[in-house]
């Protein structure tokens, strides 16, 4: 008997007005119905910095002012806490940056941007390729490369409230994850997962779970999942796990989409639907939205906004044809694209009102769907080669 799996639909989304260049080596975190993006590299180092408003697919190239905001940056990290997007890492100068903490607070309320100074001697220095996950009030980082040192397994806690910096430094004689800079990381209840990565010039295929409340690493192993790879992404979905991406070098980009579940610490790799192409991507960006991808362990602020509304350009329907995946029959999904409000083409305008009809129709007038759990990967290698960012849209069918 064949093995159940979750099909999946990718989806390329369109450009809606201004759109930043195609990347790579960039940073995305979503905020408050919004996916932030900072720098990156095209085919030379990047600092412009925008946000995404998912529910109207639109793009806005932001002004950060205020008391210093960071140059061009590559491989560095973004995360999101109550209000606040926290950059570290990426300064492309090293002789520079050597002296100085590379850390960055934007208010998203104020739109500010301020540098956070150097508290103590003991601080991080610069680093690219590492890994940043919030758990509870503190941003935890691991690794990344160092220039002139090479990989670094450094491990470090800084806590939102007092802004300071620590050490976390695993009982004599453990194991750990070791040196290494393009791995992944993401927090599952009371625990940090972290995946794969370059040590040295080899790619890693290992996979190791860092404890909070215990204090210390574990390795998981496992028999079938991804193999080594470098520069890719996951996201937290459920009681899971979305590795996607990645390659065993930067020439290699793959496009397998995988899932491990923390409930059976098994791996499965999920299988896009018929006349679906999934990107090859590597040091690409991906974003949860949803409440699927909600951490429970994580300070989250609502995210007013994410309605499917005649504004929303993305909708998931169900069909009602079936179609075959491997032995069982799958319910097929579609992708409806809505009209953003005030087209000015009347053809566009008569279709979405068609459209909207219909969604009144089955879903009652006046009530507002739920946004779908979505996963949106940005830029990554290779580019595009077209005008603006390419933006892919997955969705699980979970049946």
């Amino acid at each position: 008997m064949s093995r159940r799996t979750s099909p999946c639909l990718w989806t390329p989304v369109a450009p809606s007005g201004l759109v930043p260049c195609d990347r790579y080596k960039h940073a995305c975190c979503a905020h408050g119905g919004s996916v932030y993006l900072l720098g990156g590299r095209e085919t030379h180092p990047l600092s412009d910095f925008w946000r995404y408003d998912v529910a109207r697919n639109e793009w806005a190239e932001l002004d950060r002012r205020g008391d210093g905001s960071p140059d061009e940056l590559e491989e560095h990290s973004m995360v999101a806490y109550q209000g606040g997007l926290y950059v570290f890492g990426g300064m492309i100068d090293s002789a520079y940056s050597q002296h100085k903490t590379p850390l960055w607070l934007y208010d998203t309320g104020e739109m500010l941007s301020e540098k956070c100074r150097k508290s103590h001697r003991l601080d991080p220095g610069n680093r690219k390729g590492h890994s940043a996950v919030v758990f509870q009030s503190s941003m935890y980082v691991y690794g990344g490369y160092v220039d002139m040192k090479g990989s670094s397994q450094d491990f470090w806690k800084f806590d939102f409230d007092t802004r300071q910096w620590s050490a976390l430094i695993p009982a004599a004689g453990s194991s750990r994850p070791g040196p290494r800079h393009g791995h992944s990381a993401v927090v599952h209840l009371d625990s940090m997962y972290l995946f794969g990565g370059l040590m040295g010039l080899r790619e890693q295929g290992d996979f190791w779970k860092w404890s909070f409340s215990h204090h210390s690493w574990c390795t998981i192993r496992f028999h079938s999942g991804p193999s080594r790879l470098v520069g890719h992404s996951v996201v937290l979905y459920r009681d899971s796990m979305l590795l996607f991406g990645g390659g065993a070098g930067q020439g290699s980009p793959h496009e397998d989409l995988w899932k491990f579940s923390f409930a059976t610490r098994s791996w499965e790799k999920l299988a896009a639907l018929p006349g679906t192409v999934p990107p090859c991507k590597a040091y690409h960006c991906s974003t949860g939205l949803g409440p699927s991808f909600q951490a429970s362990s994580v300070t989250v602020a609502p995210q007013e906004g994410l309605q499917h509304s005649s504004s929303w350009p993305f909708g998931i329907r169900r069909s009602s044809a079936p179609v075959s995946q491997g032995d069982c029959l799958r319910g097929a999904m579609e992708l409806d694209t809505f009209c953003v409000k005030g087209d000015a083409d009347p053809e566009k305008r008569d279709g979405c009102d068609k459209r909207k009809s219909r969604e009144t129709a089955d879903t009652g007038e006046g009530e507002a769907q739920p946004l779908p759990d979505l996963l949106l990967v940005t830029g990554g290698k290779p580019l595009g080669g077209r005008a603006g960012i390419s933006v892919w849209m997955m969705t699980l069918a979970d049946l």
